[in-house]
């Protein structure tokens, strides 16, 4: 790393040693710089000499083990060589003497008169000449060569020459406390913090990288989190692989988080991960096949002799090798014996091996369940050991359907509420070699699917539909066709929460034809075109309508799965309010609250499906889980709350899910709203980048509103306006009406922005017959906005902004604003407000000059964003703190996930706000506290360090 720039969050490092290099006279001292491999020592040591050099010191670079010679030869030797380039006229002497004194001494005197010499001359030249010392790679000199050295340093210390010594901690048989004790002061380097290990990223890709990235990574490593060479070593190994996708300027995964994985080069293996000497072949071939163990089930040391030859000297030899596996903390023992690795990326590196072993480890996964299955019996042995999940399914073929199953189901039943996912995998493992037609497979459908949904589990039931339509063929009894219904019911729930559509293109037929056998199952599939969440069907399945399907309701709204009364109320949601009372009044009393109604409306605006779904079920419904539907869910909250640089990162990691898999699997709602926040923003390239990946079969007017918006920036306006009419009667033809208030408020704005009266008032006649159809609370508040923008209402303006505040929508809030401006006698407070607000997310140049513009028509001054005594802004605390700590422009743009240009504004401006003329002024007046009177600076954040 230290090819490309400074290092990275070693500054004060950095700093100390440059101090140690540069001391004269009696302040010389020696300094022991020490750290595991690829924590930075050498490119710490390297950029503190180019700070020395700079300031016109010289530095002698000891290299003295790759000569024949060792000992106190050798490095005289090398001291020698170096003398020679730092002061030529003194040589001769010098190298006479150190001459003289080799011939003199004889014997065991020897060594100590030369080195006794070899101290005086260097004292001698510092006199005339000062240097510095430097030896990089202790722990590789030959041991008389390092012997010498430390005997020179403490006995014969040379005055007025500082030492800098780097290299690996030693143990005592390597000369470790020789080595501290010729030392005055041990730096030892920490682990690099997650702000720094992300600035590395950055450094090395040349943009900003995803949080949840980087997180990622250390996690996958483990003790070696702070590693340098190791997280650039996983970082190149996804790289390499094509698994990082860069969006909107930022690297995150292209898809689920891959399997992250240390270089697969052996001497860099060796060298990063044990900590003493290299492992030879035999220790990476036995870490190898643990590993390809380990990574399959868990495993216990007694497991892994087992795949092992049985002789004494094969047996004596692998022990050793587990022994120092475990001794080195390469492999890691739990209370119960089951071993991992310390650091899984390494586990991963190694199965990708071939060390001459056999790679297939299925008849040793084989062979340790069915010693247990002969001692105890298929039943008792699931029951009584669960994990023996994971080893039947690495056994694969290798294990009898007649010992597996039983062992499967028995070991699921068991750990299902301990280990949940795992029962998961013994149930679907299970289901794979069952026959439909055995007695067990409907009722192993029915606890799983319970199972997945009792825990969100979305994906673990959406696998369920093979087996599922293998069955619906087969079922004969009524109880049969009553879990299965149910399970088709968990299933078309979990494909709406995957965004996955049996409607979709590439959707198969097998998948229709559940929802035919299944009228329950299709009432729940209808909902996801209409929340934005799948295509509009180009045929309707018969009785897939929820308005009027009469389909049985097998739990009658007690359980976790919606009812048919409330899917109908869910699908009512999108339409007119006449059918979302009849579908509410269809409820029992009081089942879902007035609040609760207004909150299933406005999801229904966005497509929020989750949303609306914890609306209607409450505490009835178990959650999202990880699905796009609770990715898109907590992007709509960021959206409305105005943090849309977390909207944004929602979007990322949900368009990488859906790149993973198939195009049904992206969530087209998410790519809209990524659209729409960078329209405001004015970065119309990013915006069509987004929008055009939504396919035109997907007609929410959430999509529609987007649409109008990025047109009327890059295209015809006239054009734009007409295309949004005709968006606006599709989506009425199709019975979607929640979120058309935002279309046409969006319309009324582009029409007053080209002064086209006659198409806003047009406009405000729509949304008033909207708020007639619905009487939904966004369409109320679109209303009022429209009625204060054409007939400048301030009265309708005021109301409509305090229910956009109560509700929570930044956006629409700021255009409420933007119109009290324009209608009321307070321009000035208003127009301070949208600045204030407006710089918070970001608005683009566009507004900001329509901003400018009614501020020049009312006569009124711009306010600035932020004023001097305003409260401080946690992006300004993070600022002082990071200048308070040394950090360049280049990190602190790393950490705040921005360009360098930007952080070099935020400091100007905040050197101006505080009247500091430098970074060291702020610096100490952050540190003293001397800045809480120019706001609420928090207390806490001060004189920290």
């Amino acid at each position: 790393m230290h090819d490309h720039g400074p290092v990275i969050g070693r500054d004060d490092e950095v700093r100390d040693v440059a101090r140690t290099l540069c001391s004269t006279g009696a302040s010389a001292r020696t300094l022991l710089i020490t750290g595991a491999a690829g924590t930075g020592k050498t490119a710490l040591l390297e950029q503190a000499q180019r700070a020395a050099i700079a300031q016109g010191f010289r530095i002698l670079s000891l290299a003295c083990g790759d000569g024949g010679t060792v000992g106190g030869s050798a490095l005289a030797d090398a001291l020698l060589g170096g003398l020679r380039r730092i002061h030529p006229g003194r040589l001769p002497a010098v190298g006479a003497e150190a001459q003289r004194a080799r011939q003199r001494s004889a014997g065991g005197d020897a060594e100590l008169a030369l080195l006794s010499t070899l101290g005086r001359l260097l004292t001698d030249v510092a006199r005339h000449r000062p240097f510095a010392l430097v030896a990089d790679g202790i722990e590789r000199l030959p041991r008389p060569t390092a012997s010498a050295l430390w005997v020179l340093l403490r006995m014969f210390r040379p005055l007025g020459v500082p030492v800098v010594l780097a290299g690996r901690p030693m143990s005592t048989r390597d000369g470790g406390e020789a080595v501290s004790a010729a030392a005055d002061r041990v730096l030892r380097l920490r682990p690099l913090t997650p702000a720094d290990i992300e600035a590395l990223a950055v450094r090395r890709f040349g943009c900003n990288v995803e949080p949840a990235l980087v997180s990622t990574v250390l996690s996958a490593l483990g003790p070696l989190a702070g590693n340098p060479r190791a997280v650039l070593s996983v970082l190149d190994s996804l790289s390499e692989r094509d698994e990082l996708l860069e969006l909107d300027g930022h690297l995150g995964f292209a898809g689920p988080e891959p399997d992250l994985r240390l270089t697969t080069d052996l001497a860099e293996l060796g060298d990063l991960c044990w900590p003493t000497t290299p492992p030879d072949a035999l220790t990476f071939e036995v870490a190898a096949g643990l590993a390809r163990i380990a990574v399959r089930a868990d495993v216990r040391l007694d497991d892994w002799f087992r795949l092992m030859p049985h002789t004494a000297a094969a047996d004596s030899a692998i022990e050793r090798t587990l022994d120092r596996l475990v001794r080195e903390r390469v492999v890691t023992l739990g209370r119960d014996g089951r071993t991992s690795f310390a650091v899984p990326a390494l586990a991963a590196s190694l199965c990708t091996l071939f060390l001459g072993t056999d790679n297939d480890k299925s008849p040793f996964h084989a062979r340790i369940t069915t010693t247990v299955i002969d001692r105890l019996g298929a039943g008792k042995t699931g029951a009584g050991h669960p994990r023996l999940i994971d080893h039947v399914a690495a056994a694969g073929s290798r294990l009898d359907d007649s010992l597996a199953v039983p062992v499967l189901l028995a070991a699921a039943r068991r750990g299902a509420g301990a280990d949940w996912s795992r029962s998961v995998r013994g149930y679907a493992l299970a289901l794979r070699r069952l026959a439909p037609d055995d007695p067990r497979t409907v009722g192993t459908l029915r606890r799983s699917a319970e199972l997945s949904l009792r825990h969100a589990d979305h994906s673990g039931a959406l696998a369920l539909g093979a087996p599922l339509r293998a069955c619906l063929k087969t079922a004969s009894t009524e109880e049969d066709r009553t879990d299965l219904e149910f399970v088709a019911r968990v299933w078309a729930l979990a494909a709406l929460h995957e965004h996955r559509s049996p409607y979709a293109d590439d959707a198969g037929p097998d998948d229709l034809e559940i929802l035919r056998q299944v009228p329950a199952a299709a009432e729940l599939a209808s909902l996801g075109p209409l929340f934005g969440a799948a295509p509009l069907p180009q045929e309707p399945l018969p009785g897939t309508d929820p308005m009027v399907s009469g389909a049985a309701d097998p739990v009658s709204g007690s359980g976790p799965l919606p009812s048919s009364a409330e899917v109908r109320l869910l699908a009512a949601a999108v339409g007119d309010d006449v059918g979302f009372h009849r579908a509410s009044r269809a409820l029992p009393q009081g089942c879902v609250s007035t609040e609760a109604l207004d909150r299933l409306r406005n999801a229904a605006a966005y497509g929020d499906l989750a949303g609306a779904l914890a609306a209607v079920l409450g505490s009835r419904y178990t959650g999202a889980g990880n699905s796009p539907a609770a990715g898109y869910q907590a992007m709509v909250r960021h959206y409305l709350a105005g943090d849309w640089d977390a909207a944004l990162a929602s979007a990322r990691r949900l368009e990488a899910h859906g790149r993973s898999g198939s195009p049904a699997g992206a969530v087209q709602a998410a790519r809209a709203l990524a659209s729409e926040i960078h329209c405001i923003r004015g970065q119309t390239q990013r915006a069509t980048a987004w929008l055009e990946r939504v396919p035109g079969t997907f007609a929410h007017p959430h999509f529609a509103s987007v649409r109008l918006k990025l047109r009327f920036l890059t295209g015809s306006k006239e054009q734009a306006l007409e295309q949004a009419w005709q968006e606006v009667r599709r989506a009425g033809l199709n019975g979607l009406s929640a979120g058309i208030e935002r279309v046409l408020v969006r319309i009324l704005m582009s029409a007053m922005s080209r002064n086209l009266p006659g198409i806003a008032r047009e406009s405000l006649d729509e949304l008033e017959k909207l708020h007639g159809r619905m009487a939904s609370p966004m369409a109320y508040e679109a209303v009022l906005l429209a009625r204060g923008i054409v007939y400048a209402d301030a009265d309708s303006a005021l109301e409509a902004r305090r229910l956009v505040d109560a509700r929570g929508d930044v956006y629409l809030g700021l255009l409420c604003v933007m119109s009290l401006a324009n209608v009321t006698d307070e321009p000035a407070r208003w127009l301070t407000e949208f600045t204030r607000k407006g710089h918070i997310v970001g608005v683009g140049p566009a507004i900001r000059a329509a901003v400018a513009n009614t501020a020049k028509k009312k006569n009124v001054s711009l306010p600035k964003p932020r004023t001097a005594k305003a409260a401080w802004h946690e992006t300004d605390v993070r600022l002082a703190d990071m200048v308070s700590q040394g950090a360049t422009n280049r990190q602190m743009a790393a950490r705040l996930n921005c360009s360098v240009k930007t952080v070099e504004q935020r400091l100007t401006r905040l050197f101006q706000r505080t009247g500091c003329r430098s970074r060291s002024e702020l610096a100490a007046s952050w540190l003293n506290g001397n800045l809480a009177g120019l706001g609420s600076v928090p207390a806490a954040r001060q004189g920290a360090r």
